[in-house]
């Protein structure tokens, strides 16, 4: 039987986008753009986006970019301290802004907070973010707000959820590279949804069907992961909600990042955010990062 080869993890992050708008939340998102683009060699874009509907003709529109500007200059400041940086104030509405720009620089990764200045309850995800993360190309990697718990990088636990869908299998190859990046351990889980099948007689008959296709899922994370020199990986499967489950997973295990397709078998449109991975980033006191399966 042939030895399978080893596989070479070509997802590499050379140019890492963060959007800023002052707030707390996207300050946290600078601290883990700049951490990664060190590892990574990359050079950080740092953009803030004056909001066009509401600000472009108003009379103070010239103090509120100057402000922006301003912002940019500090941010880039800190930055260039520890890795290239490039940067830009755009006027426009902002999450058109953020892909268009990722778009024209061929950004390999966004990393943003889950809220603004608009502030927002934490179970509700800023609508910014929420766009970017439904049409970015590139993976985006959001950042909880600090009221969560302290900075989680450098990574040392990467959970990977799967149901072995061509969406959720999107993400594996981002979270081993991080993994290898960081000498992290990777963590591959997949959740039968008994909650959402429901416990009569036929459903119960099911169970050991579903947990055979859940071991086959994260079997095959386990796989990749050898193949491409990842020495840790832990995999488990459990019953419940998969986003409650992905969140007990986080807190039990103390894991720092979560990397997830933005799809799983459910499938869905492009422009609709998946609930779980939607509800997952709405919830986690960790960063998620989400990957959108390609549209070849």
């Amino acid at each position: 039987m042939k030895t399978p080869a080893t596989e070479r993890v070509d997802t590499m992050f050379e140019d890492v986008l963060v959007p800023t708008d002052g707030s707390d939340c996207a300050a946290a998102a600078i601290g883990y753009a700049t951490d990664l683009a060190e590892r990574y060699d990359a050079t950080v874009h740092v953009l803030s986006v004056v909001d066009s509907r509401t600000l472009e003709n108003a009379p103070h529109y010239e103090e509120v970019r100057a402000e922006h500007v301003e912002l940019v200059d500090d941010v880039c400041a800190d930055v260039a301290d520890h890795c290239a940086v490039e940067r830009e104030v755009r006027t426009d509405v902002p999450h058109d802004a953020i892909l268009d720009y990722a778009t024209e620089h061929d950004v390999d990764l966004v990393v943003m907070g889950t809220h603004g200045r608009t502030g927002v309850d934490r179970y509700l995800l800023g609508s910014v973010t929420e766009k970017v993360v439904r049409l970015s190309d590139a993976p985006v990697l959001t950042i909880p707000g600090t009221d969560d718990g302290p900075a989680t990088y450098p990574f040392e636990d990467v959970l990977v959820p799967t149901d072995g869908s061509e969406g959720a299998m999107a993400a594996v190859g981002p979270a081993l590279d991080v993994a290898s990046t960081y000498g992290a351990r990777v963590h591959a889980l997949s959740v039968v949804d008994t909650v959402g099948m429901g416990f009569d007689v036929r459903s119960a008959t099911m169970i050991d069907a579903l947990e055979e296709a859940a071991q086959a899922a994260v079997d095959a994370v386990a796989d990749r992961a050898k193949r491409a020199s990842v020495s840790s990986v832990d995999t488990a499967i459990v019953q419940g909600t998969p986003a409650d489950a992905i969140r007990s997973y986080v807190d039990d295990h103390d894991v720092d990042l979560v990397v997830m397709g933005t799809h799983g078998r459910t499938g869905l449109r492009r422009y609709l955010l998946g609930s779980v991975a939607e509800r997952t980033i709405r919830t986690s006191s960790v960063p998620v990062m989400t990957v959108r399966q390609s549209d070849d």
